[in-house]
């Protein structure tokens, strides 16, 4: 048996925590509002959308192609698992994936060569290719015989066990020159798990290369899955940020080209335009391939289809997300320069300028009217990243003056690169700074003001990238409570959209997300429906008010232990959990089995030899927990080993399912740098070059006191600090703006607690308002999860009496707007 002790008394120890919403009794609230009062305005453009091709949200996803790797590029550089043959299978005869002079054009270097009489078939993505009755798909393939009579092809939409589910196509491939064969299927029946089946006979040899399927009925015939695109036009965004994201700053920023054809680049938007079976094929960061078919084009085709301003991002030649390099070299970085100018002609020149006329060429002769374009995506190198993207302003500005060029701040909302990036922008007197996080639902309830001391007249805020770390009901108050603030800060928070956008539910490398899907269903995310609520229900301009507040009391640091790692296989050992008055509450030396602690489900976790071993460098935060989570004013020690990988140790603290956790991040990105951050103000509290040596063992102690904390590494104390918790999680939100066609007041109040709110809404004696408001109302759980089979939390719409004085009572855990017609307009 492994020696395993907790404590069975804890009371002594612990700290009991008043809630943030007080008692179980309804809080009695007054809200005042002044009509004439007018605040900021708030521009079109305010709340957008960003996509990023990760979690498969383009290949498998708004993309509409069916056909998995249609093209056999799928390699290793994509992912360790990957072979050209990745989504295929033989049915018969021989078949290589081929790079030889035979290709079908240089930027696309594989092909299929069959030894005839073969077969192949391809599953699509998920179950399989999605078919709806009397729906037609439209079929392609380029191909070329060495047989002077032709091979013929049957081709064939059938389900796993090879029953059609509509007629098959018949082509007779002819010449042994590339040539492109279509032909159509109308599905005589439903399925989610199709295949495409190809069979050719004769002798000989056959070649294939972009096999595709798509749906006949797509968004606006522009080629997007229809009802992803619905989803994203209902929300009626004012912008597109696009391509990413880490798929934008990490990688190589060489070209796909000759010798070398790198495999991992940097997203160029020159790869991604033209014929698609011209385009490059890329590694994506996010840990598969991406095929380009969605690529520059289509983004700025479907920003107009949907009435958005389209939003490009290009690289700096600074790399992120974990990559952490500046790439030195003066031609390359003049080169992405001009690639920049040349998009900008690409979206807004005539059609008869150079890139104008691939537009043109491309279907889309009148410009894009971009006005927006940002360089750098979250870089960690302030310095380095602001010199670059100094360069790519001047070069733009002096060019297309109208361009509104955006710069970033980092991958935090706080700490030294952040403050330092603030500093370049503001001296460098930059239009727009994008800024980004991630962080607990407490956060968001806590940083309402965030943005109310921002400097008026230094450059504006793009929130390019933001969400609570989960997809519950509560995790998306917090976010609406959040953007209360955004709204009421809208002459410095100029656009703003949450991030990510899709995810395809078997394919997920992130989460929360917006908009879920599989192949044959789409659904929307509570924080879905509350950004549909918001970005439906702008408003012109602010209105003054004011709320009164919620009773509250800080509460201790407090929860259990846990282990983790990213990217690195680790061994932990003798871990002890002691009382402030050292008594010992949890103690773990692995002896035996390790059933005291709870996995997250990532990760191969196992007792080797007495420690407790994480093997698999490719898991990130695989989290085991153990421990009471009520704990407070404890101490934590435990003894460390890397066993290979490219990081260190990643050590939870405070683990309670209900806020933020801390994570203790030693040799982190690449083992390159420590720091503490999270807890209930998810900050940096401390970071430094500690790295992190293989083969070594560490002793390692977590002692934590109230709010305050230390940390030491063998006996030495590495760091130290009070996360002061001196912000109030006010749960009790609102916002007022102004509908200048229709006249209304559209009063925003977000209740994210427990207890209704009982509220007195004064709108002023010389204010006359027609008697029955609209009101839109999401309602429900904290827990609460929208899926596919059920959407607990959707908006439901009701009258309510209304007056220039009047008490309603907002329902627990709730999102309402309530539009009140103004008599005088």
């Amino acid at each position: 048996m492994s020696r395993v002790v907790m404590a069975a008394a804890l009371a002594a120890s612990l700290l009991v925590a008043v809630p943030a919403s007080g008692t179980a009794a309804d809080h009695d609230y007054t809200l005042t509002i002044d009509p004439a009062a007018k605040g900021a305005s708030i521009d079109d453009t305010m709340y957008g959308v960003f996509f990023e091709d990760i979690n498969r949200a383009a290949d498998g996803g708004l993309y509409a192609e069916l056909v998995q790797n249609r093209s056999f590029e799928y390699s290793t550089a994509d992912n360790a698992a990957y072979t050209p043959l990745t989504g295929w299978a033989p049915t018969g005869g021989t078949l290589d994936v081929v790079d030889d002079d035979a290709r079908l054009n240089e930027r696309n270097r594989h092909y299929l060569r069959l030894g005839l009489p073969a077969g192949v078939i391809n599953a699509g993505y998920n179950s399989g290719i999605a078919v709806e009755r009397g729906k037609r798909y439209d079929f392609s393939a380029w191909a070329r015989t060495d047989q002077a009579a032709g091979t013929p092809v049957s081709v064939g939409l059938t389900d796993p066990a090879g029953k059609d589910l509509a007629p098959p196509v018949k082509v007779q491939v002819r010449g042994d020159g590339w040539t492109k064969y279509t032909g159509s299927f109308t599905a005589r029946e439903s399925s989610t798990t199709g295949r495409l089946l190809l069979n050719a006979g004769g002798a000989g040899t056959l070649r294939l290369d972009m096999v595709s399927l798509f749906p006949q009925d797509t968004f606006k015939g522009h080629g997007l899955r229809k009802d992803l695109a619905e989803k994203v036009a209902a929300l009626d965004p004012g912008f597109v940020r696009f391509p990413g994201g880490c798929l934008v700053n990490t990688g190589s920023h060489a070209g796909y080209e000759a010798p070398d054809w790198e495999r991992r680049r940097s997203y160029q938007w020159k790869d991604t335009i033209g014929p698609v079976e011209q385009r490059a094929t890329n590694w994506n960061f996010w840990g598969y391939n991406q095929s380009y078919g969605l690529g520059y084009y289509e983004y700025f085709q479907f920003s107009e289809d949907i009435g958005a301003m389209p939003l490009p991002v290009v690289p700096a030649l600074v790399t992120g997300c974990g990559q952490n390099r500046a790439t030195d070299d003066p031609a390359l970085l003049q080169r992405h320069i001009q690639d920049t100018l040349d998009l900008i002609e690409f979206a807004n020149g005539p059609a008869d300028s150079t890139w104008g006329r691939k537009r043109a060429d491309m279907g889309h002769p009148a410009p894009f009217k971009l006005t927006h374009l940002e360089v750098g995506n979250e870089e960690p190198l302030a310095d380095e990243f602001f010199a670059r993207f100094t360069r790519f302003r001047a070069a733009i500005e002096a060019r297309y003056p109208d361009i509104t060029v955006i710069s970033n701040s980092g991958p935090d909302d706080t700490g030294a690169n952040f403050d330092r990036l603030w500093e370049l922008n503001r001296a460098a007197g930059v239009d727009m700074v994008d800024e980004h996080y991630y962080n607990a639902p407490n956060w968001f309830l806590e940083n309402n003001d965030r943005y109310d001391a921002y400097d008026r007249n230094g450059p504006k805020v793009f929130l390019g990238e933001y969400a609570s770390q989960d997809n519950r009901f509560a995790n998306a108050l917090a976010e609406a409570a959040f953007m209360t603030g955004l709204e009421r800060n809208a002459d410095v928070v100029k656009l703003a959209s949450y991030a990510p956008l899709l995810s395809n539910e078997d394919y997920v490398q992130w989460k929360p997300d917006m908009i879920w899907f599989n192949n044959h269903a789409s659904w929307g995310s509570t924080s879905y429906e509350v950004q549909k609520l918001f970005m439906t229900n702008v408003g012109d301009h602010v209105v003054k008010s004011t709320a009164t507040g919620t009773p509250w009391n800080p509460a201790p640091i407090t929860g259990a232990v846990a282990l983790s790692s990213w990217a690195t296989s680790v061994a932990y050992d003798d871990v002890k959990v002691t009382s402030a008055d050292g008594r010992v509450l949890f103690s773990d030396d692995f002896s035996g089995d390790a059933s005291a602690w709870t996995g997250n489900g990532a990760g191969t976790w196992g007792v080797v030899d007495g420690r407790y071993v994480q093997s698999d460098t490719g898991a990130t935060n695989p989290m085991v927990t153990a421990g009471d989570p009520t704990w407070t004013n404890f101490t934590v020690d435990l003894k460390a080993t890397k066993l290979s990988g490219s990081e260190g140790f990643l050590i939870p603290f405070a683990v309670n399912g209900g806020g933020n956790p801390f994570f203790w991040n030693l040799g982190g990105w690449n083992n390159t740098r420590s720091a503490v951050d999270g807890g209930n103000s998810s900050r940096v509290f401390h970071a430094d070059g500690t790295t992190i040596e293989t083969g070594r063992t560490y002793d390692l102690r977590i002692e934590v006191r109230g709010r305050t904390v230390k940390l030491s590494i063998d006996g030495r104390v590495w760091a130290e600090f009070t996360d002061e918790a001196n912000k109030n999680p006010e749960p009790f939100r609102q916002v007022v703006t102004r509908d200048e066609a229709t006249g209304e007041l559209i009063v925003k109040v977000v209740n994210a607690q427990a207890t209704a709110a009982r509220t007195k809404v004064d709108l002023g004696k010389d204010t006359w308002v027609v008697p029955t408001a609209r009101a839109t109302v999401l309602e429900g759980l904290p827990d609460d999860v929208n899926t596919e089979f059920t959407q607990p939390v959707k908006a439901r719409q009701t009258q309510v009496r209304v007056s220039n004085s009047f008490t309603h009572t907002f329902p627990p855990h709730s999102v309402t707007f309530l539009r009140i017609k103004d008599r005088r307009r």
